[in-house]
């Protein structure tokens, strides 16, 4: 953890665009309340292929307008060179800086992956096209992208990223500090000298953290799913409870090994996020 430590902290916010006018009120009221917490960024999703594209540049863009800095992200799965171009031209354009450069998936019924396969592609064309314009952050997988033949062929996909230019880079959740630390450990080993900043996902509901998990690869030790699952989604309280307490331990953990900030997946919502920050940080 010892490269992790030189770096200065960075603590984050991801949000994704609302889909109604009652979503970007909710979320205009959670940006609100995080912003509190001064975070170095707000991150905002990109759907698959590009879905919500239109939706991601207003809530970027309002972002900024508020005085905040947005880091859109931006998949280049089912894109091509040209309309990657242009949405890069767009945020340049407004004064956006920073980046988090995705593979992203395939949206429904699309057979072709596009002109780019990989999201070491994507972090490529960035740098040919825009230089050093854009800050970079690419995605980490301590306990390993489920579609990758391996644990050794992951760490080579995100080695890649490395070398293709990116800054900096988010993990995807997790609840095992082990598997980040053993992360890193690979990285310090292959010389890989950016910030690797974890990803902190607030426990709010059992079925919708079980079928996320699943999907995306994350492990819920053996111990939290059986609690989880022993309390059910009807006791909410006995939920957000057990999981501020797993969860700030996380943090904790992190952050006295050297771990170099933290980013939360919020899913719009202030409350769990805002709750584990002010124990991380009492007086807050």
């Amino acid at each position: 953890m010892e490269s992790q430590k030189t770096f200065v902290p960075t603590f984050s916010f991801e949000l994704f665009p609302p889909q109604t006018p009652e979503g970007v009120e909710k979320l205009r009221s959670t940006r609100q309340q995080l912003a509190k917490f001064k975070p170095k960024y707000f991150s905002v999703t990109f759907g698959a292929g590009g879905s919500t594209r239109d939706r991601t540049l207003e809530t970027v863009l309002e972002i900024q307008a508020e005085g905040y800095t947005p880091a859109p992200h931006l998949s280049c799965i089912g894109s091509t060179h040209e309309n990657v171009r242009a949405i890069l031209e767009k945020y340049r354009d407004n004064g956006i800086n920073r980046i988090v450069a995705l593979r992203g998936d395939l949206p429904s019924g699309m057979a072709q992956a596009g002109e780019f396969r990989y999201a070491c592609e994507l972090v490529a064309f960035i740098r040919q096209e825009f230089a050093d314009t854009f800050h970079i952050e690419v995605a980490a997988y301590p306990e390993y992208h489920p579609q990758s033949s391996s644990a050794q062929a992951d760490f080579v996909n995100f080695k890649r990223k490395v070398e293709a230019g990116a800054d900096s880079a988010i993990t995807q959740y997790f609840y095992n500090a082990d598997a980040y630390f053993h992360f890193i450990e690979l990285c310090e080993r292959d010389g890989l000298k950016i910030p690797v900043v974890p990803g902190i996902m607030p426990i709010n509901k059992c079925a919708q953290l079980f079928r996320f998990s699943d999907s995306c690869g994350a492990e819920i030790p053996r111990w939290i799913r059986k609690k989880l699952e022993g309390y059910g989604d009807d006791d909410t309280a006995s939920v957000h409870a057990f999981g501020l307490d797993v969860v700030t331990d996380l943090c904790e953990r992190l952050l006295k090994a050297g771990a170099p900030g933290l980013h939360f997946y919020t899913m719009n919502s202030a409350g769990l996020t805002s709750s584990i920050w002010q124990r991380l940080t009492p007086g807050s």
